[in-house]
């Protein structure tokens, strides 16, 4: 187990490097970010010579991409061109309330889509059953934005219980997260998870359900619980694992509409803010940090591949 893990952090590092490669290559075929910064090609080439002296700018691209590379591995992504702020310290103001989203989500998410989808397998053609598959097809058709939309009528416009925005209430004390702040944008991003999961949740526990085995602990009287939750749902695991290893790098990115709908004051709406400046800085950073996510979230799924099924053999 431990030599397969190492062997795919020294995967995951080069794959890393590659994707180092193509993020600073397409930053620099968008577009010269002197003349961006300046206010475009009228700026006479005086200032624009000193701008791209000061910053960094004037050397070959290929020196620019080792200069850039060296300081990543510091920690250091550099300034923003709007701002000045150093990129390392916004990322780190904006990545706790983007964690909190993304988590409480997550965990929402898999309650429902586990809960939604076992019950769902077990009474297979009942009424409950559609509804369930109903709603997860809503869940999983319906766009986010839209949801969002909807939710915000519904309960700032017409009932006016939850802000429609932020994170905490203007000059309130504290610097956290207030839960009726949380709740529309959870809601929204659990929603669409948990109505992609349902499905496959459902479908591995009747693959399951359907095994001569099950049958026969049934017949052996072993309680239906225990049937279930102990034996069927832990033998399904392994497909459920895998969807729920997909869903991490698509909710990093679903958090950043979500963000900038809510005024969510995380990395989704200082992404969007940095692509309509062409802040490159920025958006280089997130593009890294976003790969080390999937990345991270790959090693993580077959890392519980073990856990979850012991004949699992790592070579």
């Amino acid at each position: 187990m431990a030599r397969y893990i190492v062997k795919r952090l020294l995967i995951a590092l080069v794959v890393l490097f590659g994707i180092t490669i193509i993020d600073f290559a397409i930053m620099t075929m968008a577009g010269n970010p002197i003349q961006i910064i300046s206010g475009g090609p009228k700026v006479q080439k005086e200032v624009l010579a000193q701008k791209a002296q000061n910053l960094g700018l004037n050397a070959p691209v290929s020196v620019q991409y080792v200069r850039w590379l060296f300081q990543v591995f510091k920690g250091d992504f550099g300034y923003s061109y709007k701002t000045y702020e150093p990129v390392s310290s916004m990322i780190r103001t904006h990545i706790g309330p983007t964690l909190i989203l993304m988590g409480s989500a997550l965990l929402l998410s898999l309650v429902l889509a586990v809960a939604g989808g076992v019950f769902s397998a077990v009474h297979q053609h009942s009424r409950r059953d559609y509804a369930i598959v109903t709603a997860a097809f809503l869940g999983q058709s319906v766009p986010q934005f839209f949801m969002a939309m909807v939710l915000i009528y519904i309960f700032t416009v017409r009932l006016g219980v939850l802000p429609s925005g932020g994170m905490r209430q203007l000059g309130s004390a504290g610097s956290g997260v207030q839960i009726r702040y949380l709740i529309m944008p959870v809601l929204v991003l659990a929603f669409g998870m948990a109505g992609r999961n349902i499905r496959y949740i459902r479908s591995a526990m009747l693959e399951i359900l359907n095994k001569d085995y099950l049958r026969t602990e049934q017949a052996k009287g072993i309680g239906r619980f225990t049937v279930i939750y102990k034996h069927a749902l832990r033998n399904a695991l392994i497909p459920i694992i895998t969807v729920i290893g997909m869903e991490i790098p698509g909710l990093f990115g679903g958090s950043i509409v979500i963000e900038q709908v809510f005024s969510w004051p995380g990395l989704g709406l200082m992404t969007m803010n940095a692509i309509l400046q062409r802040d490159y800085p920025v958006i280089m950073a997130v593009c890294l940090l976003s790969a080390v996510v999937v990345l991270l979230g790959n090693l993580l799924t077959d890392i519980l591949y073990a856990f979850a099924d012991p004949s699992v053999r790592y070579e």
